[in-house]
């Protein structure tokens, strides 16, 4: 423990090459990681440098209930994985219905995964409202909502500030004061760019905590197989802010330093809660 998801209200934000990022800055620097991808799209392996033919995953395998540890992964990162899995639109919208009607399907494992406490489970989520999200919601000690530095999502920025995107009701409300917000692709050289910079500033305060600069470098690495976090010092643009945006999502997550157990939840896992 413990469990980070990471969200957005909707698709194209950088998302899961942000997880890749993030999980790849808390292992070189000893954690131990194991990133799960529950998005059907099935992209965070690429992201970790898996090849593209390897098609088995976790969350394709979800309903015949297969061991998780038969799914799981090394990277050259150091990060473990459990890739989703090919899933055509048919099987994907089976899987959420099995998730919805059994949700431990996908808890009962992740219960298994933060049982160790040394283990950080970083979770890549669907865009938008999902089953997967819903079922892994409550045991996430962090939900890291990403957007971007648009129109579109500074559109959406009043509601994620109000916690709407994740739905109403008391476990939403639960879900939303767990929340941060991370702002990708920033350019402060567009004055829309900025407008919205300064609308997310004033809406969310001290739950944004991170902002990652538009970079062409990114997309670059990713073509080439290969992290930014691997660039060397003073590499400047996304690869400084990257690791930023991961001590500020290991600090709101209050994650111990490697080799120590997770301060206040740990008493939770002895009595048999997690």
């Amino acid at each position: 423990m413990p469990l980070i998801a990471f969200t957005s209200p909707k698709g194209g934000v950088g998302k899961t090459t942000l997880v890749a990022q993030v999980a790849a800055v808390l292992a070189r620097r000893g954690h131990a990681v194991l990133a799960i991808d529950v998005d059907p799209q099935n992209a965070l392996r690429l992201h970790l440098g898996r090849p593209m033919r390897e098609e088995t995953g976790f969350m394709a395998d979800l309903p015949r209930r297969q061991p998780w540890r038969q799914a799981l992964r090394q990277t050259e990162s150091g990060v473990e994985l459990l890739a989703h899995g090919i899933a055509d639109h048919r099987r994907a919208l089976e899987l959420g219905a099995a998730l919805l009607a059994q949700p431990e399907l996908l808890l009962g494992p992740l219960r298994e995964m933060l049982a160790d406490p040394q283990q950080v489970v970083l979770v890549d989520t669907a865009p938008g409202a999902s089953a997967a999200l819903s079922a892994l919601g409550p045991l996430a000690d962090l939900l890291v909502v990403v957007l971007l530095a648009d129109a579109a999502s500074g559109s959406l920025v009043p509601q994620v500030a109000a916690g709407r995107q994740l739905g109403r009701g008391t476990l939403a409300a639960r879900m939303a004061d767990r929340s941060v917000v991370v702002l990708n692709q920033v350019d402060m050289a567009s004055p829309l760019s900025g407008a919205v910079m300064d609308m997310a500033v004033a809406a969310l305060g001290d739950r944004l905590i991170g902002a990652v600069c538009r970079d062409e470098r990114v997309a670059e690495a990713l073509g080439d197989k290969r992290l930014l976090v691997d660039e060397p010092p003073g590499f400047g643009g996304a690869a400084e802010d990257i690791p930023l945006v991961a001590d500020a999502i290991a600090a709101a997550a209050r994650l111990p330093p490697p080799g120590r157990r997770h301060s206040g939840r740990a008493a939770l896992l002895d009595w048999g809660f997690r």
